[in-house]
């Protein structure tokens, strides 16, 4: 099957954090079409924060893109030239105050894909140790400690819909089972 040719490309939107494209394009079919794409000037970077006693941290917030408030992982920009752990151990210390002696990476992606280049790492943060959080002016967060199955399959809270995101909207929950390495949280 062929692949998508570009015949041109028009930046429509620009700001510090995302670009915008109308593509025209080739489509696999050889048909003409158009195609819109955000360029994001970041790379995403989650941290799944495990404590064996408390479970898993999520950070709450208004989402303006979403419209409400979301129940989410630590999560935040990293930019392109940055390494993407160091991003993801400084969003973590912003958001919570939080610092892990042990990291591992969990997962990385492409997320909103069929609209974003924008990608995607998630990582796991363990042996944690207390300090200040510095979050962004914009950020007005409260943390939540819960167990491994109400953080991860969306039975946190009734009023509320814990996801694990990122700034990309659209992005739902990490399927049942993806987070298999913790665990038991009693």
């Amino acid at each position: 099957m062929p692949d998508w040719e570009r015949v041109s490309r028009e930046a429509v939107y620009a700001n510090d954090w995302i670009e915008v494209f109308d593509d025209r394009v080739i489509r696999p079919d050889g048909q003409l079409g158009v195609y819109g794409v955000v360029h994001l000037r970041t790379h995403a970077a989650g941290v799944v924060v495990f404590d064996p006693d408390r479970g898993v941290l999520l950070v709450g917030q208004e989402r303006y893109t979403l419209g409400r408030y979301s129940w989410e992982i630590p999560e935040g920009g990293v930019p392109l030239d940055e390494d993407r752990l160091e991003g993801a151990k400084r969003e973590l210390a912003e958001e919570t105050g939080l610092q892990a002696e042990r990291w591992t990476e969990l997962l990385s992606c492409d997320l909103s894909n069929s609209v974003s280049d924008e990608t995607g790492s998630i990582y796991l943060a363990e042996d944690l140790a207390e300090g200040p959080s510095s979050p962004e002016a914009t950020e007005i967060l409260q943390t939540r400690w819960v167990a491994r199955g109400g953080a991860l399959h969306g039975r946190a809270w009734r009023d509320q819909r814990p996801r694990l995101t990122g700034r990309t909207p659209g992005r739902g929950p990490l399927p049942r089972g993806t987070l298999t390495a913790f665990p038991q949280v009693t």
